[in-house]
C-alpha cells in the first residue's frame, strides 16, 4: 500500500489541473487515468476566454492552439460576428485546441510539476466505514487525505459515491468529427443556433464550426434533452444534416474520422463526500446553454487543490461551499432556461430575442462564453439575476408542460 498526498482519478483538463496546482504546492499527487497517453476525447475543442484566463493561471503557454477573437451567430437569416469582449475579468480571445493536444499538454505540465502520473489504470475509490481513504488500482491500493473524482461523466465512480446525475434535470447529448476546409484559419468561432432534427423538429442546441488553424474544423451538434423527440433523435443523421448545410460555405471535405456522440451531464446528486471531491464534468459543472465545461474543470481543479493545500481535513465542505457560491446561480438559471426552449415556440422566439439586437447579441455572447457568474458586475450580471428570478416562478409550469421526451 502507498501513500499520498492527493489522488486523483481521471487525467483530463480537471484532474491535471488539479494536479499542477497542487504538486507546485508541494503535495505528492498520483493521477489516475484509464487512457493510453495522448488518448482522445470527444469533445468541441473550443476554449473561452475563460478557460484561457484559468491556463494563464496556471502558466500553460497556448503556442499550440488556435487563437479565436470572437463568435459568429446564426439563426435564420440574421447573422451576427461579435467579439469578445474586451474589458472585463478574462481576457479578449478564446482558442481551438483539440483535446489530444490539450489535454497531453496539461498532463506533461502535471508530471513536470511533481504529479506521478499513471496510465492506462481505472482506479476505483476505497471506502471505509462511508469515508473515502484512498483508491484501487491495477491491483494495488494508495491512501490519501484526499481523492478527487475528475472522470468526467458519470459512470462507476460516481454510482459507488452517489455522485450520478439528478434524473430529472436536463442533460445534453453532442456528436462531432473533423472536416478539411480552407477556412481553418478563421479567427471566429460559428454557432447556428437555428437547428432542426431531420423530421424538422425545433432543437434547443446549436451546430458549430470551430477552426482548429491545422488544416481542419471542428464539426458538431449538440441537443438538450427538454427537446420534444429526444429519445428518437438520431445524432448520425443531424450531423450529416449540418455537414451538408454548411458544405458550400466552408467548402469542407468527408469526414476525417467517424462522427463520435458523448453525454453532457449538467447536475451531480453530490459533488462532494468524506474524504473525497468531484470537479468538472464529474461535478456537472457543464453550461446548459452551450455545452461548455473545460473552463469550469479547470476552475474546480484549480479550487479544489487551493483549498487542499490549506486544510485537507475542510476541504470537502468548502469546496461544495465555493463551487455553489460561483457557480450554482448561474447553471441552476441554464437548466431553468432549457426547459424553457425546449418548447418548439418559445424557442422561436427566443432565437429571435437573443440575436436580434446588438446589446441583446452581445448579452447572448457572454453566456455562450460562460463569461457571466456570480462575480458578474453591470447588465449581464443584473440580467441573469432577473432572469434566475423570473424562471423560478416560471420552472414548475415549465417541467409540467415539458414536451414528451
Amino acid at each position: 500500500m502507498q501513500r499520498r498526498d492527493l489522488l486523483v482519478i481521471g487525467g483530463g483538463p480537471a484532474g491535471a489541473a488539479t494536479a499542477i496546482r497542487a504538486a507546485r504546492g508541494g503535495a505528492s499527487v498520483t493521477v489516475f487515468e484509464k487512457g493510453a497517453p495522448g488518448r482522445d476525447k470527444v469533445c468541441g475543442d473550443g476554449l473561452t476566454p475563460r478557460a484561457v484566463a484559468a491556463l494563464a493561471e496556471l502558466d500553460i503557454s497556448l503556442d499550440d492552439a488556435h487563437r479565436i477573437d470572437g463568435l459568429r451567430m446564426i439563426a435564420g437569416s440574421t447573422r451576427r460576428e461579435l467579439p469578445w469582449p474586451e474589458r472585463g475579468r478574462f481576457p479578449s480571445h478564446g482558442a481551438v485546441w483539440p483535446r489530444r493536444r490539450l489535454d497531453a499538454h496539461l498532463i506533461d505540465a502535471a508530471a513536470k510539476a511533481g504529479a506521478e502520473i499513471i496510465h492506462k489504470t481505472e482506479a476505483i475509490p476505497v471506502l471505509a466505514d462511508g469515508r473515502v481513504v484512498g483508491v484501487e488500482a491495477g491491483g494495488r491500493q494508495w491512501r490519501s487525505d484526499l481523492v478527487v473524482v475528475a472522470a468526467g461523466a458519470p459512470g462507476a465512480v460516481a454510482r459507488m459515491l452517489g455522485a450520478e446525475r439528478i434524473a430529472d434535470e436536463p442533460f445534453g447529448l453532442a456528436i462531432r468529427t473533423y472536416v478539411e476546409s480552407p477556412r481553418h484559419a478563421d479567427r471566429l468561432l460559428e454557432a447556428s443556433l437555428a437547428m432542426r432534427a431531420p423530421d424538422g423538429t425545433p432543437i434547443p442546441g446549436y451546430g458549430w464550426m470551430f477552426p482548429a488553424g491545422d488544416g481542419t474544423v471542428n464539426l458538431g451538434v449538440g441537443a438538450l434533452s427538454t427537446m420534444k423527440g429526444f429519445r428518437k433523435l438520431n445524432l448520425n443523421k443531424l450531423c450529416d444534416l449540418y455537414r451538408d448545410l454548411v458544405a458550400e460555405e466552408w467548402e469542407v471535405g468527408p469526414y476525417l474520422e467517424r462522427p463520435r456522440a458523448w453525454r453532457l451531464p449538467m447536475t451531480a446528486q453530490k459533488r462532494h463526500g468524506t474524504g473525497w471531491v468531484a470537479v468538472g464534468d464529474a461535478a456537472g459543472l457543464i453550461n446548459p446553454m452551450n455545452g461548455e465545461g473545460i473552463d469550469y474543470g479547470l476552475e474546480s481543479g484549480m479550487l479544489a487543490a487551493e483549498l487542499f493545500l490549506d486544510d485537507p481535513a475542510s476541504t470537502p465542505a468548502r469546496y461544495d461551499a465555493a463551487v455553489a457560491d460561483r457557480f450554482d446561480g448561474f447553471l441552476r438559471t441554464g437548466r431553468r432556461f432549457s426547459f424553457l426552449i425546449g418548447h418548439p415556440t418559445l424557442l422561436r422566439s427566443g432565437l429571435r430575442l437573443a440575436v436580434g439586437t446588438q446589446g441583446m447579441a452581445n448579452l447572448t455572447l457572454q453566456v455562450m462564453g460562460n463569461l457571466v457568474d456570480s462575480e458578474t458586475p453591470g447588465t449581464a450580471g443584473r440580467v441573469l439575476r432577473l432572469a434566475d428570478r423570473a424562471l423560478a416562478v416560471a420552472d414548475p409550469v415549465l417541467r409540467r408542460t415539458r414536451a414528451a421526451a
